[in-house]
């Protein structure tokens, strides 16, 4: 069986956020194939879609935060096609 070269690399990200219930929101990535999200870049932004936090996605392929006030999203951003925006009415 042969696959073209892009169907045998793809993968897909998975990012997931959760409101611990103490002001802070856990979010946790990877990727379908089972590859590791560490060190992928990752933003809080404000409800204008500014950032106001930009780091990286922990060893674990978590990052954990204090949730902002008012309205924010949080994006995994691995590259084009690879990101995916979590917007706070989201983040249970």
């Amino acid at each position: 069986m042969v696959a073209p070269a892009g169907a045998a690399l793809a993968h897909t990200p998975l990012f997931s956020c959760y409101d611990n219930g103490d002001g802070t929101v856990l979010c946790e990535a990877g990727f379908s194939d089972g590859s590791s999200a560490s060190g992928v870049a990752v933003r809080v932004l404000d409800g204008a879609g500014d950032a106001i936090r930009e780091t990286q996605m922990d060893a674990n392929s978590e990052f954990l935060f204090d949730m902002p006030e008012g309205d924010y999203s949080v994006q995994f951003d691995a590259g084009e096609g690879h990101r995916i925006t979590v917007p706070a009415s989201e983040i249970y």
